[in-house]
């Protein structure tokens, strides 16, 4: 009778596991209706400026780059390259008029 019962309560709770584990906790926010908000911010006008609208607002916001301060050319080439290579931002392989435009607009005067 011993052997009976264990063998009911891990049935029992088999089925307790299987049948908690299709569904999801009750604090998970349901993202199936998420809308993304509209951009607001623009870059600085300036030769490149609409690469730059085109290809870095893909991924993250104007302020991003906006709020960092005055930085030289070899910053934006690194940034440029790790944002291509590391975070696979679908940039050209020829990124210099990005590099121009983000060191004009953006880097060291």
């Amino acid at each position: 009778m011993k052997k009976i019962l264990l063998s009911l309560c891990a049935i029992t709770a088999s089925a307790a596991c299987l049948s908690a584990a299709d569904k999801a906790p009750a604090d998970t926010p349901d993202f199936s209706s998420f809308v993304w908000p509209v951009e607001s911010g623009s870059y600085k006008p300036g030769a490149g400026a609409e690469l730059a609208q085109s290809l870095c607002i893909t991924c993250h916001s104007t302020e991003y780059v906006s709020t960092q301060p005055p930085l030289p050319r070899k910053f934006w080439e690194a940034t440029v390259k790790k944002m291509k290579e590391k975070y696979a931002a679908p940039l050209p392989e020829d990124n210099a008029a990005l590099i121009d435009y983000l060191t004009s607009a953006y880097g060291v005067k």
